[in-house]
């Protein structure tokens, strides 16, 4: 599957962004999907989660209750809602798939990955 992500900008902080990630010539609906991000001069960090049915969503801690995965099977796409934005979630966003819901939040576990979006939350 690939995977192309959008919806990357510049907003102030407590703005709000969503992001997109659309899927194409693959299975969408049978995937398990995630979002992370890279802060410049950090590693890559997860973010949040979604299993194959949209049924049980996973975050890290310092996005729950700011952001909301979702994801449209029927138009194979994947959000990530970010609201109340905070400078620290400066970054560039990327989507991942995989097969299976264990070890969601190693990004190694992930098989395909969009390439990436620009956030950008100023002050």
């Amino acid at each position: 599957v690939q995977l192309q992500a959008s919806g990357g900008g510049l907003v102030q902080a407590g703005g709000s962004l969503r992001l997109s990630c659309v899927a194409s010539k693959g299975t969408f609906s049978s995937l398990v999907y995630g979002w992370f991000r890279q802060a410049p001069g950090k590693g890559r960090q997860f973010v949040a989660a979604i299993n194959w049915s949209g049924d049980e969503t996973f975050y890290t801690s310092t996005v729950k209750g700011r952001f909301t995965i979702i994801r449209d099977n029927a138009k194979k796409t994947l959000y990530l809602q970010m609201n109340a934005l905070k400078p620290e979630d400066t970054a560039i966003y990327y989507c991942a798939a995989k097969d299976d819901v264990r070890y969601y939040i190693s990004d190694r576990s992930y098989d395909y990955w969009g390439q990436g979006t620009k956030v950008t939350v100023s002050s």
